[in-house]
């Protein structure tokens, strides 16, 4: 048995500059062997999109768009309550669903270094968390756009991926990574159910830090038809897939750095925060 790792984004991945401060990977991954029940229920939701909303089923669901109704969602005409339904419906799906996953969040608000690179960090920490989850070999998919610098760092770390001390951060081992298979694979997100789903939650991810997290005000375009306490909703539909154990600080498990108590300055052989400088 094995396992495929579906990889999306939600913001940029730019620190000098950049369009959002928060940078959030979500890594959506099952055993092969739920593959098709998995996929099976995804596609029995997009009939449903079809049937009682006109939907196309073969319409990409890019949640950034539907989220702040832009095209091609604005054809459609959705009121504010039915938009609010498909997206608890959508997360309820995602919930039933035989898959773990997996969110990494940057902060650039707690940068402190001009050299970091945030995307490389935040692909480090999460093919770490799957390589401690399972013992089975593994295959990653990722959408297009970022594939080369996600290569480059795949195979870094197969060879040289140092792991911190949660004691003592001058202390840390080498810990290559053995299971994964291959280099990271590129398939457009508009051919993939499974990337569509990383992208949703990652949004939804994006939606809880930046504005239940950090309080920010939420955008009119969002606030005319979701709350923070729908935002907060989505989450709990969600929790149970979530991979709670790659991060202790938040019950979600939601992987956050940099971490506010890191030192300006300080600088490790190693990758600081997991990645070669």
């Amino acid at each position: 048995m094995s396992v495929i790792a579906y990889f999306d984004e939600s913001g940029d991945d730019g620190l000098k500059n950049y369009s959002s401060e928060i940078f959030i990977l979500t890594a959506t991954y099952m055993h092969t062997s739920n593959w098709q029940e998995n996929y099976d229920k995804i596609k029995e939701f997009r009939h449903s999109l079809k049937k009682h909303y006109n939907i196309p089923i073969k319409e990409e669901f890019h949640a950034a768009n539907f989220f702040t109704d832009k095209n091609p969602y604005r054809q459609y005409s959705l009121s504010p309550n039915d938009k609010k339904l498909i997206v608890k419906v959508y997360a309820k799906v995602i919930a039933s669903l035989n898959i773990k996953v997996i969110n990494t969040i940057i902060d650039k608000e707690n940068i402190t270094k001009s050299e970091y690179n945030v995307l490389s960090n935040s692909l480090t920490y999460t093919i770490q968390r799957i390589e401690n989850d399972s013992n089975w070999k593994y295959i990653i998919i990722s959408d297009k756009g970022r594939i080369q610098i996600m290569k480059k760092t795949a195979r870094a770390i197969r060879n040289y991926n140092p792991i911190t001390s949660m004691f003592d951060e001058n202390f840390y081992k080498n810990s290559p990574i053995k299971n994964m298979i291959e280099d990271i694979l590129e398939k457009d997100s508009k051919e993939s159910y499974f990337i569509q789903v990383s992208d949703f939650i990652s949004f939804i991810i994006n939606l809880y830090y930046k504005y239940c997290v950090k309080n920010k005000e939420l955008p009119k375009r969002i606030s005319s038809w979701l709350t923070k306490e729908d935002i907060i909703e989505l989450m709990n539909l969600l929790k149970d897939i979530f991979n709670i154990n790659a991060s202790a600080t938040n019950e979600y498990g939601l992987v956050i750095y940099p971490k506010k108590f890191q030192k300006k300055g300080t600088t490790l052989p190693s990758f600081e925060d997991g990645v070669v400088q």
